[in-house]
């Protein structure tokens, strides 16, 4: 039986702005306030799953969350109508009217951990949707991923969901960003690779100093257990807290992983040949042969990295066996980075290729192409039980498109996000989008 890794592309909701609401984020913090262009930003995340779709993989998309919040504002002691409740929130308290606006949820990577079914006791693919407690903009997502995820993954004989963690810092859990899956074929059993920036409980472990760490140790190891993981089959990683204080907020902003593959920077981890070891060791023992490709500091400082978003990129397996790297246009715009990807390509080595999308909207808000999308392996039993209508095709994408030409605003500033109109024009869009998608009533106006 044949089996894929999808990658379900967050779709950028039309609240989508610049509100600088992620402390540790450089990216997010330096474009605090600039005006934002919603429908370019849904237009480029949707010319990229078209072009990935093109090339052949498999493509979903994963619906954007309904914003402004008004639930969370009435949770906060505003209270009337909807459009009372958003105008007392802009005169009282702003800060929190743009924390109930983020366009966020289009950071898909952030939406869940997804353990494949030859990974899991009960041969199920499980989903744990993020709880995202470090940021309140983020925290509040978690309930409607579940919804949304249910309906997209809706069959029980193939699909198991979990709730989000406790919302409390001992276990803070930013999902697949800090978790990656190594394999010598998606549907084989592989060896699940889980980062973490502290340790709750156990002070051994050191932590950043000045950006705090957002996934711990006890969150990841309640999630293997939740997705009934074996021992064999997990490994458990830290962050260098070092590169957490220099704007490394997730993993997968100084690493990333697929199939056989890990592709890092040196200063990315704690007991790294510890790490690596233990990598090569357990996925040997499935049949895997385990490689990896360290980027030296000398050719691409932590900033660089940070600046460019190198390792916020897709690394996709090619019919080949070959590998091809999907980067942002910030990678081409580093000369050292630059370089160093040219000299990656031409040296022969698994990576092959380099394409470069145009994420800017995304990337000013602190999020790249790995960012914008959760990776799910499936067999072909599995792919066909999926929600059809996530499913990526030619005539879905022209009809995204017209959808987000339809509803979408082309200017946002913060003084936007008071007026009541955005609210109706945000649930007109997702209340016909839900139709396109064929995700039935997920979102909390359409249930209330």
């Amino acid at each position: 039986m044949k089996s894929y890794e999808v990658n379900f592309d967050g779709l950028v909701g039309p609240t989508h702005n610049y509100g600088g609401l992620s402390y540790g984020n450089v990216a997010s913090q330096s474009n605090s306030q600039q005006g934002s262009n919603p429908k370019e930003a849904a237009l480029q995340g949707l010319a990229k799953m078209k072009a990935l779709m093109d090339m052949g993989f498999q493509q979903g998309v994963l619906a954007p969350q309904e914003r402004p919040d008004v639930a969370a504002l009435r949770n906060l002691g505003f209270a009337g109508s909807d459009a009372q409740v958003i105008q007392q929130a802009a005169k009282q308290a702003m800060p929190l009217l743009v924390a109930s606006c983020s366009a966020s949820s289009m950071w898909v990577a952030n939406a869940a951990t997804v353990s494949p079914s030859a990974d899991t006791a009960d041969g199920r693919v499980h989903f744990t949707a993020a709880n995202l407690n470090c940021k309140y903009h983020r925290s509040i997502e978690h309930p409607t991923t579940s919804r949304v995820l249910g309906a997209m993954f809706a069959d029980q004989k193939h699909f198991a969901h979990h709730a989000a963690l406790p919302a409390v810092a001992q276990f803070g859990d930013e999902g697949a960003a800090n978790h990656t899956r190594f394999c010598r074929d998606y549907g084989e059993a592989g060896v699940e690779f889980f980062v973490f920036g502290r340790s709750a409980f156990d002070t051994r472990y050191p932590a950043p100093q000045k950006y705090p760490a957002r996934q711990t140790l006890e969150a990841s190891q309640a999630v293997a257990r939740l997705h009934g993981l074996s021992e064999e089959g997990v490994v458990y990683a830290q962050q260098n807290p070092a590169v957490i204080d220099q704007g490394v907020f997730h993993n997968d902003v100084i690493a990333v992983g697929n199939g056989e593959v890990l592709f890092y920077h040196e200063d990315a981890f704690l007991e790294t040949d510890k790490m690596l070891a233990e990598l090569q060791g357990k996925l040997g023992k499935r049949g895997g042969n385990f490689q990896s490709i360290c980027v030296p500091r000398a050719q691409v400082t932590v900033e660089d990295a940070v600046r460019s978003y190198l390792f916020n990129s897709q690394l996709l397996s090619r019919a080949d066996g070959s590998m091809l790297l999907i980067v942002p246009e910030e990678c081409r715009g580093n000369e050292r980075v630059w370089q160093y990807l040219q000299s990656l390509t031409s040296s022969g080595g698994l990576i092959r290729e380099v394409k470069v999308f145009d994420l800017k909207q995304s990337m000013q808000n602190g999020g790249g192409p790995a960012c914008l999308r959760l990776r799910v392996a499936l067999n072909e039993t599995e792919l066909a039980a999926v929600n059809p209508g996530v499913i990526m095709t030619a005539p879905l994408y022209d009809t995204l498109t017209q959808w987000v030409g339809k509803h979408y605003r082309d200017r946002l500033c913060e003084s936007d996000l008071a007026d009541p109109q955005l609210l109706l024009e945000c649930r007109t869009a997702l209340d016909e989008l839900t139709q396109i998608l064929k995700l039935g009533a997920v979102y909390p106006f359409q249930i209330n």
